[in-house]
């Protein structure tokens, strides 16, 4: 299982016992339980009804013991934190598609906003930072706060969008197109089970992020220090910025490979319907990502292709 540390630690309670937000056994511990008494050999000692003897035992036997005691769905029903989810209340495919079209049309309302208003770009940069950091490890999901991160981002994308398409003029409509067009490709193949995500791939995935992050904070330093960017060194003939571009939007493919299995296994687990909006959440910002490193390749080649 790999993903969301907060979907996974819920999934696996629910599998190995239960979870407390949605009940004492989750989706499954219940029916082990009644699995462990249905094969005890003294179960029919515990039974809540008393048993009767040919040879007459008086009435009373075993009652006062036995007959009262509730049943263990009732035993486990008073213990603190039990709190079963009600089925309309567990997640469903429908609730995180719904919370995702919410989320990028708050991005696409952003968008609008910074791409007449380019100087709210630093703004949504800033933004997007801090809610992203928020809600990446924010325990309880606020739908506030993820639908705060969506319009930061979409302030980011409109006014970097603008500003590249006033310098290479129909690169933002590329953009989307191409972002629209892997987000297909890649969801076509996971439905069809031809790709999933796996512990030795994430592994690496989150090894090569470190790494991507640490490249930029490397660039940034360079840039402050001596006036020149790394970006736009030579590597085979090509930028680099190109080469950090096409290693971006695999990335970021493998990124969006996690956001669906970690929905596929949250709605397969039955977890609770706010969780819809953490998964949102990861969708988004796998997305936003893919259309700046997509928007990094096509700005590298116009670049080329200008010079030329």
């Amino acid at each position: 299982m790999a993903g969301n540390p907060f979907i996974n630690s819920i999934i696996k309670k629910n599998r190995q016992g239960g979870d407390p937000r949605f009940g004492r056994f989750g989706a499954g511990g219940q029916a082990a339980q009644q699995n462990q008494y249905q094969q005890n050999p003294y179960g029919a000692q515990y039974s809540s009804e008393p048993q009767q003897y040919q040879g007459g035992y008086p009435q009373g036997y075993g009652q006062p013991e036995y007959q009262n005691q509730p049943g263990y769905d009732q035993q486990y029903a008073q213990q603190p934190g039990y709190s079963p989810v009600i089925e309309g209340e567990r997640l469903t495919m429908n609730d995180v598609i719904m919370k995702t079209g919410l989320s990028l049309a708050v991005v696409v309302l952003g968008a609008a906003v910074g791409w007449y208003m380019p100087i709210l770009l630093v703004v949504g940069l800033i933004g997007g930072l801090v809610l992203g950091l928020v809600n990446g490890f924010k325990r309880k999901v606020s739908p506030v706060l993820v639908l705060a991160y969506a319009l930061a981002e979409g302030l980011l994308l409109g006014g970097l969008s603008g500003l590249l398409n006033a310098r290479y003029p129909g690169i933002a409509l590329q953009a989307v197109i191409a972002t629209v067009v892997v987000f297909g490709t890649l969801l076509a193949l996971f439905a069809n089970g031809k790709i999933r995500a796996t512990p030795k791939l994430t592994k690496i995935f989150l090894g090569a992020s470190l790494g991507y992050l640490a490249f930029f904070v490397v660039s940034w330093g360079v840039s402050l220090f001596t006036h020149t960017s790394l970006m736009n060194t030579s590597v085979a003939g090509l930028p680099l910025g190109l080469i950090v571009g096409v290693f971006g939007v695999a990335l970021a493919s493998y990124s969006l490979v996690l956001d669906f299995t970690n929905t596929t296994e949250a709605v397969e687990a039955g977890l609770p319907e706010r969780e819809s909006w953490r998964l949102a959440f990861g969708l988004t910002a796998s997305l936003v990502w893919l259309y700046i490193e997509i928007l990094r390749i096509l700005m590298y080649l116009a670049s080329i292709f200008s010079d030329n």
